[in-house]
């Protein structure tokens, strides 16, 4: 989840592939696909390796940096970047002409959105909501930045890194994101967990409760055993893009299909 400190001054670089505001979704992929960071990451490293793969599947392909603290992408108030995401939606789907987008983001950035679904008016512009290691109900571990990532003042529930205490488990935060429940009627959602994650801890707290018409989640190494992608580089992994793919490809409000099997190679 680290960036090294001197990418501070590349918060404006697009991972490639994304952000082409001349792009209009085509009938094959109507929905526009936005990206969204974890904690302590820029859209330009997180998605160096996904947006170009979507972007050449034929997708208009969106990211943002967000909830910024001291220069450090991701580490504000959750509910505060969820505040900075709805605009950016709203910017990308003038753009496009698009009546929804599909979200896709990492641990921090796969639960985020679901207080822009939930609590700022997002479900109806949501198709579907796929999230790669997403603290969906927090961890009992530590969030924290890889060494010599971020100035040392960032810290675990420090006041550089509010987000690091937003998810944690039990955190008033997360109460009230999941008051009214893991999902909200309109969008799909998708969960893609790794049994190797040693950030988001226990994995299946990453999963969302709801009816299989809503809700998919999907371990990677139930599809592929001998993976073992970790938290960090999760959204690099080939399986990973494969499943995430698949989610994208499904009719409109419907989740990853559970049956979908990915190449392991």
């Amino acid at each position: 989840m680290g960036v090294p400190a001197a990418q501070a001054d590349t918060i404006d670089v697009s991972p490639p592939g994304a952000n082409d505001w001349s792009c209009k979704p085509s009938a094959a992929h109507p929905y526009p696909v936005v990206l969204v960071p974890g904690t302590f990451e820029n859209m330009a490293k997180n998605w160096a390796t996904l947006s170009p793969a979507l972007k050449s599947q034929g997708y208009c392909v969106f990211a943002l940096n967000y909830g910024a603290t001291n220069g450090v992408d991701a580490t504000g108030p959750v509910a505060d970047s969820a505040r900075q995401l709805a605009p950016f939606v709203e910017k990308v789907l003038a753009s496009t002409g698009a009546r929804k987008v599909d979200l896709v983001g990492h641990s921090q950035g796969g639960m985020m959105p679901r207080y822009y679904l939930g609590f700022l008016g997002g479900a109806d512009k949501v198709n579907h909501l796929v999230g790669i290691a997403p603290s969906n109900h927090g961890t009992r571990g530590l969030i924290t930045p890889t060494p010599d990532a971020v100035p040392p003042a960032t810290s675990v529930g420090g006041s550089n890194c509010q987000a690091c205490a937003d998810q944690q488990a039990g955190s008033p935060f997360l109460t009230e994101l999941n008051s009214i429940g893991d999902t909200v009627p309109g969008p799909a959602y998708t969960v893609i967990s790794t049994t190797h994650d040693e950030v988001v801890t226990p994995y299946p707290s990453q999963f969302l409760a709801g009816p299989a018409q809503q809700v998919t989640n999907i371990t990677i190494q139930d599809k592929c055993p001998a993976d073992v992608i970790d938290h960090d580089q999760a959204p690099n992994d080939p399986v990973t893009q494969r499943l995430v793919s698949d989610a994208l490809g499904q009719p409109a409000g419907r989740p990853g299909n559970p049956a979908y099997q990915p190449s392991c190679v």
